[in-house]
């Protein structure tokens, strides 16, 4: 995760709260609160072209939260259902990610997109 996430996510736990999150997916009762502490860091940064989205799938078995790259060298991230960082399945230096979830893209299912930047 780049570490400006890491400050914007860590300022939104510390902090009462980062405004209102209409965007937020399902209902405050069913996700998690670590996905509703990401979505409203991704809402404070610049718009991205294309607009950042948040996607969920099943991964080998479980439900995983699929954020992809911004732009260039930036790198995706893939988190586990406790908002834990799988892996960079896509992106950076060489465009390939981390290495650590190398048939992401092949193996994941049932897409469902959770949140999409609504300021596009």
């Amino acid at each position: 995760m780049p570490r400006v996430l890491k400050r914007v996510l860590l300022i939104c736990v510390l902090s009462a709260g980062c405004g209102s999150n209409p965007a937020a997916p399902d209902s405050a009762r069913t996700s998690p609160a670590w996905l509703t502490t990401l979505i409203r860091a991704l809402e404070t940064q610049p718009v991205a072209n294309p607009p950042a989205f948040i996607a969920r799938y099943e991964y080998k078995g479980d439900s995983v939260y699929f954020v992809p790259q911004r732009c260039c060298d930036v790198m995706s991230v893939v988190y586990r259902s406790d908002g834990v960082v799988m892996c960079h399945a896509d992106g950076g230096i060489a465009g390939s990610g981390d290495g650590r979830c190398p048939d992401f893209f092949a193996e994941r299912r049932n897409e469902r997109v959770i949140w999409s930047d609504p300021r596009r």
